[in-house]
């Protein structure tokens, strides 16, 4: 059965890898950075375990190297290397070669993960799933991941190592803005758990009228968009206001079916995402990786999409939650 803590492990196998490689280079903040992170990704479960066992100092330790992240990352000094001349004009004169063939990778990732994911439940050996049921779409996902990255060896025909160094050089260019998915998500069940969802239903109930579905529709819309520009995710917006609108008022008092109501709900949260800077690693990142003149130039072609899209999965929720 392949587990979700073996993607894990695999993971954070390969960010020891880039902060080996950064090492190597005397790149020590690069390196530091990367080989704080790897720790969770190798030793989450003991962590957890000791945790649960009354073992507190390996959960701080980590808390500690989280803090560290975040210090690195405002002191600057994180990216890739100089990139010479050469170099670059090899890449595009490969890239040139390759073609279209070169979007083969990227494109397999979301095809076998919607497979695989759709496929799971008869996937089994001896009576066993092959994909383990818990998180199964992460675990799929994961497993693409793998598949896309030995399609990539295959069309481009470069060793394992060449295949690896350029991912770490693509991971050292994202630098801080890598950890923003996993950060924001973390934030969203820590406000989640603190009572930030129960303070929104009260603000929700103060500023509409509860009885009205439309009214409370509207909130967990807007509400979704709102939190996910501030936060920079709509994962960490999703359970703050799943548990202040969502199941209060939407499922539990005017009877929204929760599936829909989740997942419409989500690519609403993604509205703002298309409209933010905080979603640096969506945003930021690609402009400067593009080295165009304007950092906010995404966002400024995006934001119409967004509306629009905003408008269209509205429509799609009152139509289909109740």
């Amino acid at each position: 059965m392949l587990k979700l803590s073996w993607i894990y492990t695999l993971l954070g196998l390969f960010v020891l890898y880039a902060a080996l490689l950064n090492l190597r280079e005397r790149r020590w903040s690069m390196a530091t950075f990367w080989a704080i992170l790897a720790c969770p990704f190798l030793f989450g479960d003991l962590i957890l375990a000791a945790s649960s066992a009354g073992t507190r100092w390996p959960a701080q330790a980590m808390g500690v190297g989280v803090l560290g992240l975040g210090v690195m990352a405002a002191r600057g000094g994180l990216g890739m290397a100089s990139d010479d001349a050469a170099a670059q004009a090899a890449r595009r004169t490969w890239a040139q070669r390759l073609g279209n063939r070169l979007f083969v990778p990227a494109l397999a990732i979301p095809l076998v993960t919607l497979l695989l994911v759709l496929a799971g439940p008869y996937l089994r050996w001896g009576g066993v799933p092959l994909i383990e049921d818990r998180q199964s779409t992460l675990t799929a996902l994961g497993l693409a991941c793998v598949i896309a990255f030995g399609a990539a060896l295959r069309v481009t025909r470069v060793p394992v190592a060449t295949g690896l160094g350029e991912g770490r050089r693509l991971l050292d260019a994202l630098g801080w803005a890598a950890l923003l998915p996993m950060l924001l998500a973390t934030l969203g069940s820590v406000f989640a758990t603190t009572g930030v969802g129960d303070a929104i239903t009260a603000l929700v109930g103060a500023l509409i009228p509860t009885q009205s579905a439309l009214a409370c529709l509207i909130a967990f819309a807007l509400g979704m968009v709102l939190f996910t520009v501030i936060m920079g995710n709509a994962f960490a917006a999703f359970p703050v206001l799943m548990a202040g609108v969502g199941l209060p008022l939407l499922v539990q008092q005017h009877g929204a079916a929760p599936a829909i109501l989740g997942s419409i709900g989500m690519l609403t949260g993604y509205c703002g995402t298309l409209l933010t800077p905080m979603a640096a690693n969506f945003n930021i990142v690609p402009a400067v990786l593009l080295e165009l003149p304007d950092q906010y130039g995404v966002i400024r072609v995006q934001w119409p999409t967004a509306l629009a899209l905003l408008v269209v999965n509205f429509l799609l929720m009152w139509w289909l939650v109740f």
